[in-house]
């Protein structure tokens, strides 16, 4: 059997701009701390680990830590974490994804617009909570289709056999 390894194999752009932010404040000699990990994948974490790199949980283990360097992690955090971060007397870099960092922008904006903002994906992942963050928390995060239809004032059995659709998406 011949195994070809496509020629995009390996990390995306923000993950891969995440890792080697991190290998950058290590060569400074520094302690490297990262804000959640740095991105989900437990053996670059572990690496990292070996390295002296230390994760932290929660913003309130900063307290603690009078020197070195905290890198947020490449899912981002909210506006109210870096406001949080910056009350902190360390340095702060900040590995958030480009493409993550632009949905945070346009978040924000629309919000301050009026718009009512909605985020598909899982609520307790740390890109979604970040996201959600720039809007205030106010954004409704949805899981599943029976959320979706939910937020659109449609029940699944409106869409069945000859139901009436009510969501412009035609039925099902």
């Amino acid at each position: 059997m011949e195994v070809t390894v496509a020629k995009s194999a390996g990390f995306c752009f923000g993950v891969k701009r995440a890792i080697d932010t991190v290998y950058q404040e290590i060569e400074k000699g520094e302690q490297v701390f990262t804000l959640g990990p740095i991105i989900h994948n437990e053996q670059v974490v572990q690496e990292l680990a070996d390295k002296g790199v230390r994760v932290i949980h929660s913003l309130e283990k900063l307290a603690d830590i009078k020197e070195g360097t905290v890198v947020i992690r490449s899912h981002g955090v909210s506006e109210k974490v870096i406001r949080q971060l910056e009350k902190y007397d360390i340095k702060i870099v900040d590995a958030t994804c480009p493409f993550v960092s632009k949905i945070h922008r346009i978040v924000q904006e629309k919000y301050r617009e009026g718009y009512r903002i909605v985020i598909i994906g899982s609520r307790t992942h740390p890109e979604v909570e970040g996201i959600n963050g720039w809007c205030e928390d106010s954004a409704a995060v949805l899981e599943t289709v029976d959320e979706a239809l939910n937020l659109l004032g449609v029940g699944t059995g409106d869409l069945g056999r000859g139901g009436r659709d009510h969501s412009g998406l035609g039925t099902l």
